[in-house]
């Protein structure tokens, strides 16, 4: 495994990922940095919580001439969230050459934006919806791109983004670098390389069934579906996590769940769609500082929440789409750390437990008795390897 050192980086981004106390590249980052410092076009599919964020703003900050006080470099994420996280990685990573970073998303004034972006910015973090605000109102400059960055492009294709990410990248009309991190490898991701990547390198660090970091254990606890919160707080009882997030389905969902919870416990907050901007940036705040212990929130944040504390993950109710699980288990297992994901499963999840434990390839792991079912527990779930 090479060393930063080894992808001979500006000193004054080595110094800041010293000082950041990164030891040594992970994988994701020790494959795409290269290629990335060479200007080349990628598509990288990698697991979540591998490190893509960095492996991305290194690079990126790197090449950033500050000389010239332009977005030279446009990332273009999904959620506010994750913009806000990747605007103060990428800030971080380069305070110590000068590199301005900023984030523009919908839900904050866009004159204070406008203001920031007359002021300079090297590097742009934007949601599609306000970044095209910006565009047709000409209130932004993208003259400089040399790099485009398409994060979670799987998401925001299943967001409905891919008309939004059609037309930004036509805006940019200039020679430029286009690289493209995923999870998953949709069909519209193979479109869009076709149409605006130069013979783009692949990098895939994941396959369907190996998706989820080893550190991460996945437990399923069985009960009825009239017993759900109870069971769900006596689990929390007993493991006593130092934090973690529960998810729920929707908005009504997790507010019930979370004003149960503040009577058992101290230090629980919610996040969804639902709350102001102001309050959601405030709650994430408090929660990567720790002084949230449990985040009740809805699939909001099970994109772009990054938060290396997180010991545990509880899926209150479990999703028909494999995808969403696998996203919301990142949450814990950050950069290698240990982490335990815990779902509840009634009667009605049964046939999306089957669906998930195929996708992740294992077996369920029972925290209590298992559903008294034969076709679950004797079937098997485990997918056989191309060697067996």
């Amino acid at each position: 495994m090479p060393t930063f050192e080894d992808l001979k980086l500006d000193p004054t981004i080595l110094k800041a990922l010293d000082k950041m106390q990164f030891k040594e590249p992970s994988s994701v980052q020790a494959e795409t940095i290269p290629l990335i410092l060479q200007k080349k076009d990628l598509i990288a599919l990698a697991k979540t919580g591998s490190g893509k964020t960095a492996a991305c703003a290194i690079p990126i900050c790197n090449n950033v001439n500050i000389d010239i006080p332009q977005i030279q470099a446009l990332i273009v994420v999904p959620t506010r969230e994750l913009a806000l996280q990747y605007a103060t990685e990428s800030q971080k990573i380069g305070a110590e050459k000068g590199v301005r970073v900023f984030a523009i998303y919908g839900g904050e004034d866009a004159s204070m934006q406008q203001a920031k972006l007359r002021h300079g910015v090297h590097v742009l973090v934007a949601t599609p919806g306000r970044l095209i605000d910006f565009i047709y109102s000409r209130s932004i400059n993208l003259e400089h791109v040399e790099t485009l960055v398409l994060d979670e492009a799987d998401e925001m294709l299943s967001m409905g983004f891919y008309e939004d990410l059609e037309f930004i990248m036509q805006c940019l009309v200039q020679e430029h670098q286009t690289l493209l991190f995923s999870a998953t490898m949709p069909k519209g991701i193979g479109e869009i390389a076709k149409k605006h990547m130069r013979n783009p390198q692949e990098i895939t660090l994941n396959t369907k069934v190996a998706m989820m970091p080893s550190t991460v254990k996945h437990y399923f606890l069985y009960c009825h579906h009239t017993r759900r919160e109870q069971a769900l707080i006596d689990l929390m009882s007993h493991l006593q996590p130092p934090q973690a997030i529960i998810f729920c389905h929707s908005r009504i969902q997790c507010d019930k769940l979370a004003r149960l919870l503040q009577k058992q416990f101290s230090g629980v907050d919610i996040l969804h769609a639902g709350l102001s901007q102001d309050m959601r940036t405030t709650i994430t705040s408090k929660f990567r500082s720790g002084r949230v212990r449990f985040l009740v929130c809805t699939d909001v944040a099970a994109r772009g929440l990054d938060v290396s504390g997180i010991t545990h993950v509880f899926i209150y109710q479990l999703s028909d789409d494999t995808d969403i699980y696998v996203h919301r288990s990142g949450r814990t297992g950050r950069q290698e750390r240990q982490g335990s994901v815990i779902t509840l499963v009634t009667n009605r999840e049964l046939s999306s437990l089957k669906k998930v434990l195929h996708h992740i390839n294992q077996e369920p792991k029972w925290m209590g008795k298992p559903p008294k079912l034969d076709w679950l527990s004797s079937a098997p779930t485990k997918r056989p390897r191309k060697s067996e």
